[in-house]
């Protein structure tokens, strides 16, 4: 039986996704729950989060054998998880399913702070920006990510990725109350650090569409920290 399993977790305390040795990942966290319920075949993520992002809907799939049926499925498996990741549903998938391959689109929110005081409660979940933000020019920016373009200048210098031009689906800021405004962005797949890299350039009231050809990294802005990172949502 194969699972399609939407997870969420607070990526503060993880090392990532993707499981290592001798490091507390979502990944290792969630094969633990399983191993002690099921057979457990390969696992796929929609998302291989880096350390310290957060995930509000990140899809897994996996193949399983005996232990409880998909309707019990998320009350079991989060019995076990700890207080940082849980399971939001679970599902029964078809048996080609594939949680990274068959995925659409992805999106990402990354939340900015901007009271001029810290906020303690926000100081894990958003980037403390207290210099005035306008929306408008900020979003005049990001426009100009729609599209397919060469992300050479949003990519660490030893990416492993041979191909950088990505194809943006939306992009743009809003304000979500008083003090907190977000940048979203929906793609089919993204580059380790693209989303962070992008919105700190923007903070620095950078202009992203010449760096949008093929630009080195140095001519960009710095990479915002990974605590205002969420992946909101995968679509199939």
């Amino acid at each position: 039986m194969r699972l399609k399993l939407t997870i969420e977790y607070d990526g503060t305390e993880f090392y990532g996704w993707a499981r290592q040795p001798d490091r507390r990942t979502v990944e290792g966290e969630v094969r633990r729950a399983l191993d002690e319920l099921y057979d457990v075949g390969p696992l796929a993520v929609a998302g291989r989060t880096d350390t310290g992002v957060h995930a509000l809907a990140n899809v897994v799939s996996v193949e399983v054998g005996g232990g409880p049926p998909p309707a019990r499925a998320t009350e079991v498996i989060n019995a076990l998880l700890p207080h940082d990741v849980a399971v939001v549903s679970a599902e029964q998938a078809a048996d080609e399913f594939h949680a990274r391959y068959d995925a659409r689109v992805r999106s990402y929110r990354y939340r900015v702070w901007r009271r001029r005081e810290r906020s303690a409660l926000e100081a894990r979940r958003s980037l403390w920006h207290p210099r005035p933000l306008e929306l408008a020019a900020l979003n005049e920016n990001a426009r100009s990510l729609i599209g397919a373009h060469d992300f050479t200048a949003f990519t660490p210098a030893d990416t492993q990725h041979r191909v950088l031009v990505r194809t943006i689906e939306s992009a743009g800021w809003s304000e979500l109350d008083g003090h907190v405004v977000a940048f979203e962005i929906t793609a089919g797949s993204f580059i380790r650090h693209m989303v962070r890299t992008l919105v700190g350039t923007m903070l620095e009231n950078r202009e992203l569409a010449p760096l949008l050809e093929g630009r080195p990294r140095s001519d960009a802005g710095a990479t915002a920290p990974p605590h205002g990172l969420y992946l909101i949502d995968v679509s199939y």
